[in-house]
């Protein structure tokens, strides 16, 4: 994926000097330079203004008395030409006030630029910027990192957002500049050759962007991407972010690496001495370096024992020794040796601590050395707005996740390898989990696990979605999806590792992919599986709750709102389901969930809703809507055509909604998954295309995942049988996808 792409850096260069003759030429027409002088700030002030660009400029003067006169004769003109323009009129004492009030002026200032009139008075100004920066280091420094903690909790990290901010993410184009500030105050280096290359990178995708855009624009949107990615000879819009994903966390590392010289520097002199952590590492002034007279060059193991070691002790790994360690250590042999599999164990096993070594190694080449099959899910973006991170990162936030489950399983090691590779088929064409599990056999025997552990291992990666899957799209009342889970498991050992892979996969995902309505349905799975697999009796199948049963005595429907949770209770009858469905719809309220279940002649049907914008409707109003609806005096269709008159239609392509008839997964009935793009009235229009086909609906599973919904419904003929006719079930799935269109 290291394509070599284009570059803007001689057209920023080239912009600068067109842009400084013309403000040369417009401060000569102005002022005799006497006293005065134009400063230029910002990306014209470090030489990388983009096509949408502003322009900084401060004019510094003496105490002339024209200097008002001056600046109009400057201004006036670029204002004329349509630029933008941020300016200010200021003594060289003035410059330095704002800078030691204002952070956003000093970082200005530290990089300002002279353009025109007397280089001594911006010589001066920068002087003596300079000086007091680095006076008050400790207290604007301070200020800086809080600023950039602020940035980036509200943009977010570059490396792994769907439409990342280039300018104010995490590893976006601000922390290099942050680090140039930091530099300047001579606490720590400037950022290196690699960040200075990723720096450099985002800068050509914003050049880029502006020119695709037409405007000054940093966010990074879907429909942008593929243009910019032809502008800058990448092959697509997946490779474009493979590469800023990198560049993102190249900046993102050095900028921590940036922010611990300083917190060295600030706390003064670290503790003398060195204190034993593993076989050839200590801790030396609060990192993980070498002891002495270690020579990695002859203990392969030594670089992933160094490593548990940092994510054991919750120290980083010094700078100096992952270099050495990644410039000397032998070939690990294969298969690896128990201790470094104990190593990489011990790693995975230190839960959120294991996340920044794990970094560290993959910053510094490491990884795909002990791992090659490392690389083809390295920096892979996830182009699904359920998903958080790229791949890899996924992947060690899953592990990480894992080590707080190891106590429920029988093998935690077996759960923290497989927590780690359990997306790694996503590297390869095809369905990830079926690929996965050919890769993961090679890594297993690689690391050296034994041939029992490597088929458990194997049976883990090709069915990690077996158990959320089952839970959210299949009825857990049906013997059939019971039987075939735990036929498709095979063992309590499996069950149990699935359980908790489910549970770490799903919190890294997102909070769209992992709730405390999917948690319950994926353990209520487990314990039925568990049944069958032990010989004990199943589960009782689950009745009224005393809240339930109390609203089904309203008798006509109720409607119960807790926050998000809506729950429907209503004598069962055909249409129930969508019916009640399109009242939320016409209530503002997009169903991310819903679950149906019939006790007798109740259903219950439990919703999670959000409101598309503002409060939530009244649970009175939702109430009655739904008393009207049920008693056919209520047009929901025509409520529900006058909302989708109204909605701006998507600029974004999505995929052609799908539609499938899931044989062998009930005995009972017929399933039917529906997956299509969301959109409010969603579920009614499926029920309504039901009921057309004269079916009804016996159980639902229906969630969203983003803008993806994904709907699971157990269908029954008027007689309550499933659908044996070939004509009615291709009637079936034509209706339904008539009516998604």
């Amino acid at each position: 994926m290291r394509g070599e792409a284009r570059s803007y850096a001689a057209a920023r260069k080239e912009r600068t000097t067109d842009t400084d003759r013309w403000l040369k030429d417009l401060f000569r027409t102005a002022s005799d330079g006497d006293h005065v002088s134009l400063v230029a700030v910002g990306s014209l002030g470090r030489g990388e203004p983009a096509p949408g660009s502003d322009l900084d400029l401060v004019l510094l003067h003496n105490g002339r008395a024209d200097v008002a006169r001056i600046a109009d004769r400057i201004w006036y003109p670029i204002w004329d030409s349509a630029v933008s323009l941020d300016h200010s009129v200021r003594t060289v004492e003035e410059a330095v006030s704002v800078a030691r009030q204002d952070l956003k002026a000093v970082l200005g200032l530290i990089q300002a630029r002279h353009v025109a009139g007397d280089p001594d008075l911006t010589r001066k100004a920068r002087e003596a910027v300079l000086a007091e920066w680095r006076a008050d280091s400790r207290r604007r420094l301070s200020e800086l990192r809080d600023a950039s903690d602020q940035r980036a909790q509200s943009s977010g990290e570059l490396a792994f957002l769907l439409e990342p901010d280039l300018k104010d993410g995490r590893g976006g184009l601000r922390d290099v500049q942050a680090m140039q500030a930091v530099a300047a105050a001579w606490v720590a280096p400037a950022p290196g050759p690699r960040a200075r290359e990723a720096y450099e990178f985002v800068l050509d995708v914003r050049h880029a962007l502006h020119i695709v855009t037409a405007r000054g624009t940093d966010r990074l949107v879907l429909q942008e991407q593929d243009a910019v990615a032809g502008l800058l000879g990448l092959l697509d819009a997946e490779a474009l972010m493979r590469r800023l994903a990198e560049a993102g966390r190249t900046i993102s590392h050095a900028f921590d690496g940036t922010w611990r010289t300083v917190d060295r520097l600030v706390s003064g002199p670290a503790p003398r001495g060195r204190r034993p952590l593993a076989d050839g590492v200590v801790e030396h002034g609060g990192e993980v370096v070498l002891a002495r007279g270690v020579d990695p060059r002859r203990d392969p193991v030594l670089v992933l024992r160094a490593a548990a070691a940092a994510a054991g002790s919750g120290l980083p790994l010094a700078p100096a020794t992952i270099s050495v360690l990644a410039a000397q250590s032998p070939p690990m042999p294969v298969p690896w040796p128990e201790e470094a599999r104990d190593a990489l164990v011990s790693i995975l096993g230190a839960g959120r601590a294991a996340v920044p070594v794990w970094e560290e190694l993959d910053q510094a080449g490491i990884l795909v050395r002990l791992l090659p099959d490392w690389e083809r899910v390295r920096h892979r973006p996830q182009r699904n707005p359920i998903h958080r991170f790229t791949v890899d990162r996924h992947l060690i936030e899953t592990a990480a996740n894992a080590a707080g489950h190891t106590r429920e399983v029988s093998r935690p090691d077996l759960l923290l390898i497989a927590a780690l590779l359990h997306d790694v088929g996503k590297g390869w064409p095809g369905d990830h989990s079926a690929t996965g599990e050919v890769v993961v056999r090679d890594i297993a025997a690689r690391i050296g696990l034994p041939a029992p552990d490597v088929e458990t291992l194997a049976t883990v990666v090709r069915h990690h979605l077996l158990l959320p899957e089952t839970a959210t799209r299949r009825d857990l009342s049906d013997p059939v999806t019971i039987e075939k889970v735990a036929a498709t498991v095979g063992s309590r050992e499996v069950l149990e590792l699935l359980a908790a892979l489910a549970v770490a996969d799903g919190t890294a995902t997102g909070p769209a992919a992992w709730n405390a309505w999917k948690a319950g349905l994926v353990a209520d799975l487990v314990r039925r599986v568990r049944s069958v697999l032990t010989g004990s009796p199943p589960p009782k199948p689950p009745t009224l709750s005393p809240e339930q049963a109390a609203l089904a005595r309203h008798g006509g429907g109720a409607v119960r709102v807790n926050g998000g949770a809506v729950t429907v209770v209503a004598p069962d009858r055909a249409g129930l389901l969508w019916s009640a469905a399109g009242v939320l719809a016409a209530h503002r309220l997009v169903v991310r969930s819903a679950s149906a279940a019939f006790a007798g002649s109740t259903a219950v049907i439990e919703f999670s809703v959000i409101p598309e914008y503002g409060s939530p409707p009244d649970p009175a109003t939702l109430e009655s809507d739904l008393r009207l609806v049920l008693a056919g005096r209520l047009d929901i269709e025509q409520r529900l055509a006058r909302r989708a008159r109204s909605l701006r239609p998507s600029r974004v392509p999505v995929a052609p909604p799908r539609v499938t008839l899931v044989d062998d997964a009930s005995a009972t009935a017929t399933v039917v998954e529906v997956r299509a793009h969301d959109r409010p009235g969603l579920l009614w229009r499926i029920g309504r295309a039901f009921g057309e086909c004269g079916l009804d609906v016996r159980a639902a599973r229906v969630e969203t995942l983003g803008a993806e919904a994904v709907d699971v419904f157990y269908v029954v003929d008027r007689a309550g049988r499933p659908l044996s006719d070939d004509a009615q079930r291709a009637q079936v799935r034509d209706q339904v996808l008539a009516a998604l269109r």
